[in-house]
């Protein structure tokens, strides 16, 4: 009797698309930072996953929080398995907080700014790291920073024509917004270097 074998399993596809008009100004001392087209940037990004299969999930503005964000991530890390895909992108301001775990060059780890905080790139580092390997994960920020949120890039700037809005959150704001949130940001930072320093089996996600 033949042995039958099983059908290959088809690769699954999830897609999270973050865009933020805006952010809560409590956080960021006073400054909204108002963009007009990320939100439709997101919403045009999911279509463009939902066209090629994938199961697209859309962050907007409000619901652009540190909270909502991480836990989409932490999901699509625990539903994925090796051959799956990943698309994740961003729209929004970018920013820097000052690197307190030290292994930053420049002396500046650079963030997301999510509606009510940053999100910082140790973090998004570490969380892209639990995906399990052969999870082929596409990162797309259209953000001030972009190069580098994600990984080292070249270095270089360009100034944006006089018509366009920077996406980069300005440096007095940057540094207010750390200045008043000092502690948390700081511990951000050295909750992820005791985690990447006590977990021999930590993934790099550029190498998965």
């Amino acid at each position: 009797m033949a042995t039958k074998i099983p059908a290959a399993r088809k690769a699954r596809g999830l897609s999270l698309n973050i865009g933020l008009n805006s952010v809560n100004t409590s956080h960021y001392g006073g400054w909204s930072g108002d963009l007009s087209a990320c939100e439709f940037d997101a919403k045009d990004m999911a279509a463009l996953a939902t066209g090629r299969g994938m199961k697209a999930s859309v962050l907007l503005t409000k619901d652009g929080t540190r909270a909502k964000i991480l836990s989409a991530l932490r999901s699509a890390a625990k539903t994925l398995v090796s051959g799956d895909f990943f698309f994740l992108t961003f729209s929004g301001h970018g920013g820097q907080v000052p690197d307190v775990s030290g292994e930053e060059a420049d002396k500046l780890d650079e963030t997301w700014c999510l509606y009510d905080g940053q999100l910082i790139d140790d973090e998004l580092y570490l969380e892209l790291g639990k995906f399990a390997t052969g999870v082929r994960i596409l990162v797309l920020s259209d953000s001030c920073h972009s190069g580098t949120v994600v990984r080292a890039g070249p270095t270089g700037s360009s100034s944006p024509a006089p018509e366009l809005r920077s996406k980069m959150m300005p440096p007095s704001v940057a540094m207010r917004t750390y200045e008043a949130h000092k502690a948390f940001y700081d511990k951000l930072q050295m909750d992820v270097a005791k985690t990447n320093a006590g977990d021999d089996k930590a993934v790099d996600p550029d190498e998965m």
